[in-house]
C-alpha cells in the first residue's frame, strides 16, 4: 500500500521495514513516505507499532530489515554492501536531523528551560554557549515561555515542559520532527497550549511525523493520516477520507468508534 499521494520527492523513506522484540514481531513491513513540509499523523490501537516505528526512524531502535532513508541517506547504518551499523559519533549526527519529542518530556531536571535546549547546541551542534543561549532564547520565545528560561523543569508545568521539550527538539534545526504522544501525560486544560506550538511550526513548513490520539487536531493539523492495526499500515490517504464516519475498513471504523463522541 502506498502511503504517499504524490509524487514529490521523500525527506523521509521508510521501505519495508520490520522490528520484533524477541518472538513478538512489532512492525510488518512498514512502508512510508513524507514529503518536506508534510505532516504525517500515525493513529492505531495500543500496541500496533506507532512508537516503535519513531523510534526506528530515530533509530532509538534498530530496525531487522528494510530501510529508513531521510534525505537520501540510510539512518542507522553504513551504506556498504553488509548490513553495519553506524559509529556513536556518525548515529548522534543522524539523530540530530531527526528532533523527537517524548510523551515524558525528558527534560534534565538538574538543568533550567534554556540549560536543556543549550546542551544539544554545544556538545552535537558545536556552537559556543553565548549562540547556544541566543537559539534557546528564541525558541523559548516561539513557544510562550521567554520568561521562563531559567527555571528548572520542577517549576514548570506539564505544558510547560512539554514546550520546552518541543523548543529543545526545534532548536537543533532537524529536517523532520518527531512527536510521540506528546500530550499524552498532560491535565486535560494543559493539551491546547501544547498542540498550538505544534499547529504554528506546522503553519511554518516544519515536516513532521506524529503519533497521536488528538483526533480533531489530526484532522485539522495533518496533510495525511496513517492507520496502523497489528504492526502494519492498515489505511493511508487525507484526513477526510481515513476519518470518516462510513470507511470501508472495519478495523479502523471500530478504532474510530471511541472518539465519536468527541465530534471530531
Amino acid at each position: 500500500m502506498s502511503t504517499s499521494s504524490t509524487n514529490i520527492p521523500a525527506l523521509l523513506d521508510v521501505t519495508d521495514v520490520s522490528k520484533s522484540f524477541g518472538t513478538v514481531q512489532v512492525l510488518r513491513s512498514v512502508s512510508l513516505r513524507v514529503a518536506r513540509g508534510e505532516v504525517v499523523t500515525v493513529i492505531g490501537p495500543s500496541g500496533s507499532g506507532k512508537t516503535t516505528l519513531l523510534r526506528c526512524v530515530n533509530f532509538l531502535e534498530s530496525y531487522d530489515s528494510g530501510s529508513i532513508r531521510i534525505d537520501g541517506k540510510e539512518v542507522g547504518f553504513r551504506e556498504t554492501g553488509a548490513r553495519q551499523r553506524r559509529g556513536e559519533r556518525d548515529l548522534a549526527a543522524m539523530r540530530a536531523e531527526t528532533g523527537m519529542v517524548f510523551q515524558s518530556f525528558n527534560l534534565f531536571p538538574h538543568l533550567t528551560a534554556a540549560g536543556n535546549i543549550m546542551l544539544g547546541l554545544t556538545k552535537v551542534r558545536g556552537k559556543s554557549r553565548a549562540e547556544a543561549r541566543t537559539i534557546a532564547d528564541h525558541w523559548l520565545g516561539r513557544v510562550g515561555l521567554a520568561h521562563k528560561a531559567d527555571s528548572l523543569p520542577a517549576e514548570l508545568s506539564g505544558g510547560q515542559q512539554q514546550r520546552v521539550g518541543i523548543a529543545r527538539a526545534v532548536a537543533m534545526g532537524p529536517k523532520i520532527l518527531l512527536l510521540d504522544e506528546i500530550t499524552s501525560a498532560l491535565d486535560p486544560e494543559l493539551v491546547g497550549e501544547v498542540l498550538e506550538v505544534v499547529r504554528s511550526l506546522a503553519e511554518d513548513g516544519m515536516t513532521m511525523v506524529m503519533v497521536t490520539h488528538e483526533m480533531a487536531f489530526a484532522r485539522d493539523a495533518s496533510s495525511r493520516i496513517i492507520f496502523m492495526a497489528d504492526g502494519g499500515v492498515s489505511a493511508a490517504g487525507p484526513p477526510s477520507e481515513i476519518l470518516a464516519a462510513d470507511t470501508d475498513n472495519e478495523r479502523l471504523r471500530t478504532f474510530l468508534a471511541r472518539f465519536r463522541a468527541s465530534h471530531f
